[in-house]
C-alpha cells in the first residue's frame, strides 16, 4: 500500500514537471529562457521542452508592433505660450535579448524620451507655427528616439500628435483672429466681384459703342456708296440721253425737229403761264413767238411733204 502512494507521487510529480517544462510559444512571441539564473536562449514561435527545475521563462515579449499612448504633458513654445500636447508613439521589439537586460521597462523609457524630445523640439517653434509643423515634429521625435533606444532592441517606427491644446485665452484669441481673417477675405471676395462686375459693363459698354459706331459707319458707306451709284446712272442716263440728241441732230431734218421741239414746249410753258395766272405777262417782241410758230409750222409741213 505505501508502495502505491510513493509510485502515485513520483507519477504526480513527473506530470507536474512535464506540464511545466512543455512550453508553447505563439507566432510573433520569444521567450527568453534563463538557466540557473543566467541567459540560455531565446524560443521561438512553436513547442519546446525545458529541463526542469533548471529552466524558467524569465521574459516574455511580443514582437508585433505596439501603440503607446503617449500623456498629455505641459510644453513651452518659442514665444512662451504653455499647450498641452499628447500623441501616439508606434514600437517594435527587434532584439528580445536586449529587450530584456537592456533596460528594466522598454515602453516606460521610450514614453518618457518622447516626452522630453516633444518639449524640446516645441521650444523651438512659435504656436502658430507648431500646428504646421506637425510632420517634422513628428519625424523629429522618432529620429530621437529610435537613437537612444536602439541600445535596448527597440525599433521606434513613427510617432504621431494628437492634439496641441493651447490655454483658454489664446483659442479666444485665436477664434478672433480667425474670424477678423474670414471677414477680410469677404470683404476683399465682394470687391473684387464689384470691381470685376465694373469691368465687366465698362467692357460691355465699349463694345456696344463701337459696334454703334462700325454700324453707323457701314451706314453712311452704305449710303454714300448708293447717292455715288445715283449720280453715276443719272449721269450716264444724261450722257446717253445727250448723245442720242446729237445723233439725231446729225440726221436728216434733225435741226428742224429739234427747233419744232422747242417751239412746243414754249407754246406749252406760255400756255401754262396763261392758265396759273389772272394777269399775263405779254411778252416785248412779239415777233419771236411769231417766227417761232413760223419756224413750226415750215417744219411741220416738210415733214408732212
Amino acid at each position: 500500500m505505501e508502495a502505491l502512494v510513493f509510485f502515485g507521487l513520483v507519477a504526480l510529480i513527473v506530470l507536474i514537471a512535464v506540464l511545466k517544462t512543455a512550453i508553447v510559444v505563439p507566432q510573433k512571441t520569444a521567450f527568453i529562457v534563463e538557466r540557473l539564473g543566467k541567459y540560455s536562449c531565446t524560443l521561438d514561435a512553436g513547442f519546446h521542452i525545458l529541463i526542469p527545475f533548471i529552466d524558467r521563462i524569465a521574459y516574455r515579449h511580443t514582437l508585433k508592433e505596439q501603440a503607446i499612448d503617449v500623456p498629455p504633458q505641459e510644453c513651452i513654445t518659442k514665444d512662451n505660450i504653455a499647450v498641452s500636447v499628447d500623441g501616439i508613439l508606434y514600437v517594435q521589439v527587434m532584439d528580445p535579448v536586449k529587450a530584456s537586460y537592456g533596460i528594466g521597462n522598454y515602453l516606460f523609457a521610450t514614453t518618457q524620451l518622447a516626452q522630453t524630445t516633444m518639449r524640446s523640439e516645441m521650444g523651438k517653434l512659435d504656436l502658430d507655427r507648431s500646428f504646421e509643423e506637425r510632420t517634422s515634429i513628428n519625424a523629429a521625435i522618432v529620429s530621437a528616439v529610435d537613437k537612444a533606444s536602439d541600445p535596448w532592441g527597440i525599433k521606434v517606427t513613427r510617432y504621431e500628435i494628437k492634439n496641441i491644446t493651447p490655454p483658454q485665452t489664446i483659442r479666444d484669441a485665436m477664434e478672433k483672429q480667425m474670424r477678423a481673417e474670414r471677414e477680410k477675405r469677404a470683404m476683399i471676395a465682394e470687391s473684387e466681384g464689384e470691381r470685376q462686375s465694373k469691368i465687366n459693363r465698362a467692357e460691355g459698354e465699349r463694345q456696344q459703342a463701337i459696334a454703334l459706331s462700325e454700324g453707323e459707319r457701314a451706314r453712311r458707306i452704305n449710303e454714300a456708296e448708293g447717292k455715288a451709284q445715283e449720280i453715276l446712272l443719272v449721269a450716264e442716263a444724261q450722257a446717253t440721253g445727250i448723245r442720242k440728241v446729237a445723233e439725231a441732230i446729225g440726221e436728216k431734218g434733225g435741226i428742224e425737229s429739234v427747233n419744232m421741239q422747242l417751239a412746243q414746249q414754249y407754246l406749252t410753258q406760255f400756255g401754262n403761264l396763261a392758265k396759273a395766272n389772272n394777269t399775263m405777262i405779254i411778252p416785248s417782241n412779239l415777233a419771236d413767238v411769231a417766227g417761232v410758230l413760223k419756224a413750226c409750222t415750215s417744219v411741220v409741213k416738210k415733214i408732212e411733204g
